[in-house]
């Protein structure tokens, strides 16, 4: 089960749509980060877990009884808050996006190499930088001035397909970020882009047994008396995810200038 390979329907504890890591993570987050988000009705939900038959497959699989709707909504919402406040947040994003250019340059400078890169902490990982190849950018990290943000845009606003590069392709947006760097007077590693990885706000492939004893799956047309939560899901999603781009110090940019670039590159 836990490598992934079994057949068994309790599978779907270890992983799915519903695994006991999705349920756990988002509360204990929420404790060590002292945020009053991650409630999530964690009795109520696993106390509606069920075998039932999948409607599609007839092989048994887990899935939850009617009932545990509100405890999903629950639970996308904890996640919601949770990627928009914490996950998501502007100052999360850009250590990271400093850290991702951190390690790349790296790389590409052969101080380190990829296959190594799993035996470090993030903290190893620069006080090696420290030694070999001390940067702007690693002591900025360091003494926590984080990059300033020059403009963004959410998701809802952004012609998906035309910057879903920016989340995927590394190498592409070290190019991009050197590129606006330079057509606007920064030094390279001066500006950065940060997409966040596209991913589920919550996975609803979940076979649900209803009142009447019948297994159906959530869908985007939803049921009477329910709130959508496909389609809830999705929005909320991309309310929360932004296409970001930081700077060293504060700077005035041309946002329009900036999209239609990036859009250029697609």
């Amino acid at each position: 089960m836990i490598r992934g390979r079994s057949r068994s329907p309790l599978q779907g504890l270890i992983s799915g749509s519903l695994d006991l890591d999705k349920i756990e993570y988002l509360k204990r987050d929420a404790f060590m980060c002292g945020v009053p988000y991650g409630e999530i009705d964690v009795d109520r939900l696993t106390n509606s877990l069920v075998i039932v038959e999948d409607p599609d497959s007839g092989e048994s699989t887990l899935g939850v009884q009617e009932k545990a709707l509100s405890a999903l909504e629950s639970l996308l919402f904890a996640k919601y808050q949770m990627y928009r406040n914490v996950y998501w947040h502007h100052a999360v994003r850009s250590a990271t996006a400093m850290y991702k250019r951190l390690v790349e340059d790296a790389v590409n400078t052969r101080v380190i190499s990829v296959e190594s890169l799993a035996r470090y902490t993030d903290e190893g990982l620069m006080h090696r930088f420290e030694g070999e190849r001390p940067t702007a950018l690693l002591t900025a990290l360091k003494e926590r001035r984080l990059y300033k943000r020059a403009a963004e845009w959410p998701a809802a606003e952004l012609d998906v397909d035309r910057v879903e590069w920016i989340a995927t392709d590394r190498r592409r947006v070290a190019d991009a970020e050197n590129e606006l760097a330079e057509d606007f007077g920064l030094a390279p590693g001066e500006l950065l882009l940060d997409y966040p990885l596209k991913t589920q706000m919550l996975g609803l492939d979940i076979p649900v047994l209803r009142r009447n004893g019948k297994v159906e799956r959530l869908t985007s047309e939803g049921w009477i008396g329910t709130i959508n939560l496909p389609s809830l899901s999705d929005e909320l999603y991309r309310s929360a995810r932004w296409l970001r781009v930081y700077t060293a110090k504060r700077a005035a940019l041309d946002p329009r200038r900036i999209l239609d670039a990036l859009e250029r590159s697609h």
